[in-house]
């Protein structure tokens, strides 16, 4: 998420090939995956699955409301199962966990799941490489998909990848989360350096989610958005929360590392501008939510132009 903090993020991961370098190609995926590798192992690294498990159970709500009963769902960059965990066998039978990351696939025990799951390391951008398309009767992917290169590429072999009327719910975060860390840091930068270098991934806004499913190919959209709020003590419980929830740079070129004065200098801004009163600071992750289905013939369909029997003004 974040492009500075070098001390978070830092994680060799060899030089992309140049052949595979395209128009989408933002993210390094090797040095995700090594991140979040390494945060799965950290000891406690259940402390910080607090931000997951909030957008899982609100993504949970919204799977409940769909009054269906699905053979197979398949988790999408599910981490260590954060929504998996959430579900009911009256709901879902079985879920195919699919991550990027070995070690945070692994980290809990088939104990702690109340359907039966199959776990599968593969890259969550090569989705068709996987699964066969039209095999799935559900996908799910809970806050996996903003660091997904090509976001509308990806939710095209989703909608390849599910069975006509299959469903699929996400969210990512948007364009707005962490946006006092990011001012906080520019303001720095900019009095201690002279200027201002690119230290926050590109995240998506409501419109362009709107706009992308409906590209893809689904149907019957639905998106909405929310905020998960976090106080934390001061900017640097922050960002070591960051760094243990494998949220760290992996933005593709040079890492410039911002230096300890000017980071020194963020967090005085931080409280500066959005301390709150008893001197913690507070953090926003804003999430947007999306639920689309794969086109069928069965599905409810618009009404034909101008066959409406009620005049708009008159229900108006």
């Amino acid at each position: 998420m974040l492009r500075s903090l070098a001390r978070l993020a830092a994680v060799p991961s060899g030089s992309p090939n140049p052949s595979t370098l395209g128009p989408f190609q933002v993210f390094d995926r090797n040095a995700k995956r090594l991140q979040k590798d390494r945060a799965a192992l950290r000891e406690g690294s259940r402390t910080v699955d607090y931000v997951r498990d909030e957008v899982a159970d609100r993504m949970m709500e919204r799977f409940m409301d769909i009054k269906r009963t699905f053979g197979t769902v398949l988790d999408l960059g599910s981490g260590s199962g954060h929504f998996t965990k959430l579900l009911e066998p009256e709901r879902a039978k079985k879920v195919i966990m699919i991550d990027s990351s070995e070690m945070a696939l692994h980290r809990d025990p088939d104990s702690e799941f109340e359907v039966q799951v199959e776990r599968i390391h593969g890259d969550e951008e090569n989705l068709l490489q996987i699964v066969e398309p039209n095999s799935q009767e559900a996908v799910v992917s809970c806050l996996s998909l903003h660091w997904v290169n090509d976001l509308p590429g990806t939710l095209v072999q989703i909608r390849e990848a599910l069975k006509p009327d299959g469903l699929f719910l996400g969210a990512m975060f948007g364009g707005d989360t962490l946006f006092e860390l990011r001012t906080a840091l520019q303001l720095a930068e900019q009095e201690r350096e002279g200027g201002i270098a690119p230290h926050v991934s590109p995240m998506a806004q409501t419109r362009d989610i709107s706009n992308l499913m409906g590209r893809a190919g689904f149907s019957l959209l639905t998106v909405d958005v929310d905020e998960v709020n976090v106080a934390y003590p001061d900017m640097w419980a922050l960002m070591d929360d960051l760094g243990a929830m494998g949220e760290g740079n992996a933005l593709l070129g040079p890492r410039r590392a911002l230096r300890r004065d000017t980071l020194a200098a963020a967090s005085a801004i931080y409280s500066a501008l959005h301390g709150n009163e008893d001197g913690s600071v507070p953090a926003t992750f804003q999430v947007i939510y999306m639920i689309g289905w794969k086109p069928a013939p069965t599905q409810p369909q618009p009404l034909e132009r101008g066959t409406g029997k009620v005049p708009l003004g008159d229900v108006l």
